[in-house]
């Protein structure tokens, strides 16, 4: 199934971890960085230790903190090799190097990594993370953070950024990142009118950070009934009478136009 809803859940509120689990999201991130105050830290570890220790419902991933800090050592020591974890999402990695270090300590089995790019050199650096190791599965932008380094004020200031790590995802044979969190959680129009210039840009899916947002985020990425009519319409086209061609109404197809068709049937199958 290709996850179009992420949501965070504090580490140290092991309450809401729970109804996070059981509200609909394709993937649960148990957050023990940014969402987690310093001194509660080794709870929230040590909660999530705790659950995980069996597999759940859904997929889990756990967002650690930063590696290369002791508090990132602790989190990959006390929660990668458990049972109920899916991913490890990796904050503020600046550095291939960072990518493999997560893979090679945590050898006695890797969970699916999928760095964060949160910074300027992150940025300038995209290819060269997503490419760093066979562990890594996913690439996504920190826009809060990115927003803070760079000086942005507007938010079209950061499509740039965006749409780089979109290109090095792909560049790096990754799946299409997901957008970073839309920060107001009842600023609804806000967030569908986000998630549509976000899929223009090649994004598929988001992040989120309470659960109203997620059928907005899963409505604006799931294909219209007209764009899985047209992709049918396509494939049939395709399969009858291989090789470039009109439809009736002038539409050209080839394979790029095949291809792009069966990626939009393929969000359709997801259940």
């Amino acid at each position: 199934m290709i996850p179009l809803t992420w949501l965070y859940a504090p580490g140290d509120r092991p309450h809401v971890v729970g109804k996070a689990l059981a509200c609909g999201a394709d993937v649960v991130v148990i957050d023990l960085e940014d969402a987690v105050a310093p001194d509660r830290k080794d709870y929230a570890r040590a909660a999530t230790a705790e659950l995980l220790t069996e597999p759940q419902p859904v997929p889990v991933h756990v967002r650690v903190n930063t590696v290369g800090t002791p508090c990132g050592a602790a989190d990959l020591t006390a929660v990668a090799a458990l049972p109920g974890v899916s991913g490890l999402r990796l904050p503020k990695v600046t550095s291939p190097r960072q990518i493999v270090h997560v893979a090679e300590s945590t050898a006695e089995r890797v969970p699916g990594l999928f760095a964060l790019l949160e910074t300027a050199p992150a940025i300038e650096h995209a290819f060269e993370i997503a490419r760093a190791h066979p562990s890594l599965r996913g690439i996504a932008l920190g826009e809060a953070d990115l927003r803070a380094d760079l000086g942005v004020r507007d938010d079209s200031g950061l499509d740039w950024s965006r749409s780089r790590v979109v290109v090095a995802a792909r560049a790096a044979d990754l799946p299409p990142p997901p957008q970073s969190v839309h920060p107001d959680t009842r600023d609804l129009d806000g967030l569908a009118a986000s998630c549509a210039h976000g899929r223009g840009l090649g994004f598929v899916g988001r992040a989120a950070i309470h659960p109203r947002q997620l059928p907005v985020i899963e409505r604006a990425y799931l294909p219209t009934a007209r764009e899985v009519e047209q992709a049918e319409t396509i494939i049939k086209a395709a399969t009858e009478s291989p090789g470039a061609q009109a439809l009736p109404d002038g539409t050209f197809i080839d394979a790029a136009v095949v291809a792009a068709a069966q990626r939009t049937l393929s969000l359709t199958r997801r259940h």
